[in-house]
């Protein structure tokens, strides 16, 4: 299933389609994917961003073991691939803690980006320190930014967010202009980056739970699953018929 090019219509109509993947995420990561002792949860609001798919562990029993599933511990091979120098701190501070959810740890977020996110300065900011904070806290975070790049992210949302702490930019090639990258957190945060064009299939992309261990989300399925909810009136906008 290709990317397709979200800005043919308004943000409602995506908007429609993004609950649906966050949803359909959600679905996959609970129906074996992650171990036993975690559990994913849609949560509308959570540390600023929203709607994102949270991984949460539960805490009652930690050493009950996994389930069936299993974690991957060996490197994800992604197209890019960088690391801070030390610790990641923001250049700039800010007091915002990540709240814990039912009383489970927060290990993990999976955040696709809106139109609302970058379509002023305020938001855009607010979504990079709170993206910050996740990654301060060592929240592993999973990031999908389906829209190109604008006046306020010249080379994509991740390389404002890491030019926060690296003074060494990412630059993002000019005929992949869409975003996927998954922050792996430990005393230094690694990226883990893919970027495609609109057209291109989407990546199953790995989604940390501990420093080097992580496990592969559909996100191809996913997504193909969410565009079959799409109305049909709205498919043809989107992806009309070829010739």
């Amino acid at each position: 299933m290709p990317m397709h090019d979200w800005k043919r219509v308004e943000a409602g109509i995506y908007h429609d389609f993004h609950h649906e993947w966050i949803s359909e995420i959600k679905r996959a990561l609970n129906r074996g994917l992650l171990p036993e002792d975690y559990y994913a949860m849609a949560e509308q609001q959570a540390a600023g961003f929203g709607p994102d798919v949270l991984t949460l562990q539960d805490v009652a029993d930690p050493t009950s073991g996994g389930g069936a599933a299993t974690l991957t511990r060996t490197r994800p091979k992604t197209t890019h691939h960088a690391q801070t120098a030390a610790e990641f701190h923001r250049r700039k501070k800010s007091s915002i803690a990540v709240r814990h959810v039912s009383g489970d740890r927060i290990v993990a977020m999976i955040e696709i980006v809106s139109p609302g996110n970058k379509n002023n300065a305020s938001a855009f900011n607010a979504f990079v320190q709170k993206a910050c904070e996740l990654l301060e806290h060592r929240i592993h975070l999973l990031l999908i930014d389906p829209f190109p790049p604008g006046r306020r992210d010249p080379n994509g949302i991740h390389a404002a967010i890491w030019a926060m702490v690296e003074d060494d930019p990412f630059r993002l090639p000019p005929d992949r202009p869409l975003t996927l990258v998954a922050y792996e957190c430990e005393l230094v945060t690694h990226a883990h980056i893919e970027t495609i064009a609109v057209g291109e299939p989407v990546p199953d992309m790995p989604l940390f739970l501990e420093p080097g261990a992580h496990v592969l989300v559909p996100l191809e399925a996913t997504y193909r699953a969410a565009w079959d909810t799409v109305p049909a009136r709205w498919q043809r906008v989107i992806a009309p018929p070829a010739g």
